[in-house]
């Protein structure tokens, strides 16, 4: 009885902590008056350098998606190293938690690209993203953008990496920023999304219902009304698009080719 209360307070206590610095933040937020910013929808977890430097620890990354995180990554660097890059740029749109961002950018270099792009709303998520990848230090460059409205001229990049930004977004800017991620797409360039899905198995569909539900509400869009699937197959000029699904359905790699 001790070890299982002591294991219910732990996680009780690690799921208030969660939803003190996403959804509940957010909440606090709406209430105060006054015009919201462009990065209001931003959870303080990714915004705080304090609350940053907790939380991108590898383990606690990957256990968050279900240790399913290198996995992802894997499927989007094996496609990249599938790519001729030489003389090429390369775009990571958002910085995300864990060792994507270095993994990517070492795929692109790898591939002969000539500078890998990172854009990010905040410029905490810039600073935490640039320290971890001193050995890059001459192939990248940060820009403080918001997704929806990046400045980078159109086709000017052939890779493009979205890692799980989507299910944050409020619904009407999704759209916005894959219409964005496919304008600075080059002709035959790739769009590589990594995202949450709707799981196959009914135990980890309510699992992951409820945990959305919670702290993620703007989520489950993207199994019904914002599929960004559907969403890049209506855009003009896409060649093809094609979706990987691992651990039972519940993350997607979805991966877009622009018409040559």
């Amino acid at each position: 009885m001790p070890t299982a209360m002591s294991v219910f307070v732990v996680l009780a206590a690690t799921g208030a902590f969660f939803f003190a610095t996403t959804r509940g933040a957010l909440l606090v937020r709406a209430l105060s008056s006054g015009k919201q910013a462009a990065d209001a929808h931003v959870y303080p977890i990714y915004s705080n350098m304090r609350l940053i430097r907790l939380i991108d620890f590898q383990p606690i990354i990957a256990a968050i998606l279900l240790f399913q995180y290198d996995r992802l990554v894997s499927i989007i660097t094996h496609g990249m190293s599938r790519m001729d890059l030489r003389g090429k740029k390369a775009l990571i749109t958002s910085c995300a938690f864990g060792n994507v961002m270095p993994r990517v950018t070492g795929a692109a270099v790898k591939g002969g690209a000539e500078q890998v792009q990172v854009v990010d709303i905040i410029e905490n998520e810039l600073i935490n993203a640039r320290r971890k990848m001193p050995e890059f230090a001459d192939k990248l460059a940060f820009y403080k953008q918001d997704a929806t409205s990046v400045t980078l001229p159109d086709a000017s990049v052939d890779a493009n990496v979205v890692f799980f930004l989507l299910h944050e977004l409020p619904h009407p800017l999704k759209n916005v920023v894959l219409t964005e991620a496919v304008r600075v797409l080059a002709p035959g360039g790739k769009l590589f999304l990594a995202e949450f899905h709707r799981p196959n198995v009914r135990l980890l569909r309510a699992l992951s219902w409820t945990y959305f539900k919670v702290f993620e509400p703007l989520g489950l869009a993207l199994w019904s009304t914002h599929d960004p699937l559907e969403a890049l197959k209506a855009m003009p000029g896409i060649a093809s698009v094609e979706r990987r699904t691992v651990f039972f359905g519940n993350f997607q790699v979805v991966v877009a080719t622009k018409a040559a």
